[in-house]
């Protein structure tokens, strides 16, 4: 990598106060440079405790627009204005607001990958780390909406033994990810542990030994005595699983399991965004506060991960 665009970066982060966070789905050399690299909404908390002024969110939008709904004070950039998530784009707050009204009584758990308007419209938001925890903690006579990942859905569905209310979205990246991927992998590497990951199809949920969010796979490989995994998610977490488990092997169970919005972000478009403060994400009062009690009631339930 280019050593001067690289002093070009950190000396505009120290000059304007930046805090540069990296999704575990960015290519390798964007996760190298970040200040802090984890799942979306960690960052996004990581953030908001720093004294930083900027926050440079190297993700997908809806990630930049929860970091600005943490951080309100702070600016927010993403580097690729057209960084967009397919699946938080599932669904709207007007498709939401139809569905409330069709089941009236019901609470709304919403998946963090989802946009700041459909977060307002929420009773509570889940990670893929936690869902099962947010949908035990409530009330067993009340229905339960649960949008917009349908796979993520019926993972809880599964652990949590509650009927949901699902909507029929779900990640473009992880359905690429087949049943024959894994029967294939399990063929040719017969001693390695399948981790997938919940958005992933049943068929490949159901031939995995282990379903884990990326924090979970993190935490799964450092404790465990296997040498050999097959990586059922996007390819981009077998970066921070080598730098977890250097004397391991790390098989992605699929080459399409690449997410392109989250390739879009580079290095060059890291310093554009310092250089010209582009591209700013905003989110509209009414909205963040909304989308902050959502969060709020996630937090208070401290569901163990």
């Amino acid at each position: 990598m280019d050593q001067k665009l690289l002093d070009k970066i950190r000396g505009l982060k120290d000059k304007r106060r930046v805090v540069l966070l990296a999704h575990n789905y960015q290519p390798a050399e964007i996760q190298d440079l970040a200040d802090f690299c984890g799942d979306s909404l960690g960052l996004s908390i990581q953030a908001s405790k720093t004294d930083a002024e900027m926050i440079v969110f190297c993700g997908v939008r809806f990630m930049a627009e929860t970091a600005k709904v943490l951080s309100p004070g702070k600016t927010v950039l993403i580097p690729d204005r057209q960084a967009g998530c397919p699946m938080a784009d599932m669904i709207t707050a007007g498709q939401l607001r139809s569905l409330k009204q069709q089941h009236p009584d019901a609470l709304v758990v919403c998946y963090v990958n989802s946009t700041a308007e459909v977060k307002a419209e929420s009773d509570y938001c889940c990670t893929s780390a936690n869902a099962v925890a947010v949908v035990r903690s409530l009330p067993q006579d009340r229905r339960i909406i649960f949008v917009p990942d349908q796979h993520l859905g019926r993972f809880v569905e599964q652990q949590t033994g509650r009927p949901l209310i699902l909507w029929p979205g779900y990640c473009t990246t992880h359905v690429l990810i087949s049943q024959d991927d894994i029967l294939q992998a399990r063929r040719q590497y017969p001693d390695a542990i399948v981790m997938a990951h919940p958005e992933c199809s049943e068929p490949v949920k159901d031939l995995a030994d282990t379903l884990l969010s990326t924090g979970q796979m993190l935490k799964f490989v450092q404790n465990s005595p296997a040498k050999r995994f097959v990586v059922a998610t996007e390819i981009g977490m077998i970066h921070p699983l080598k730098k977890a488990r250097p004397d391991a092997e790390f098989i992605p169970a699929s080459r399409r399991g690449v997410c392109p919005n989250m390739k879009k972000i580079t290095v060059e478009k890291v310093l554009a965004s310092l250089e010209n403060l582009q591209y700013p994400i905003e989110v509209a009062d009414e909205i963040r506060l909304k989308a902050t009690r959502a969060l709020q009631r996630m937090v208070e339930i401290r569901p163990g991960n």
